[in-house]
């Protein structure tokens, strides 16, 4: 699946976020940190507030936690699905 980054938004987001693909295979973390952007929607999946979350993860600001946010919210945005009759097989 290709994905397309919207520089504009992801401009404002690099002071927070980082890809490299020595840290964590790759995958998006805060900068200057191990903790993947995966890790803050897993905690407010499970009930944590950005308060709840600084006090765990000092390392970590308010800005922070919402360009993780931003970030999943602007990669998840652009997810597009391709369904076919096959995808509903049986589904009658």
């Amino acid at each position: 699946m290709l994905y397309f980054i919207n520089l504009n938004v992801i401009k404002d987001m690099n002071e927070y976020i980082t890809i490299n693909p020595n840290v964590l295979v790759g995958k998006p973390v805060i900068k200057g940190t191990r903790i993947p952007v995966t890790l803050i929607l897993n905690l407010f999946a499970h009930g944590y507030t950005i308060k709840r979350i600084l006090e765990a993860y000092p390392v970590l600001t308010k800005e922070a936690v919402k360009a993780a946010l931003e970030y999943a919210e602007d990669r998840l945005g652009r997810e597009e699905f391709h369904f076919t009759e096959a995808n509903f097989a049986g589904t009658k």
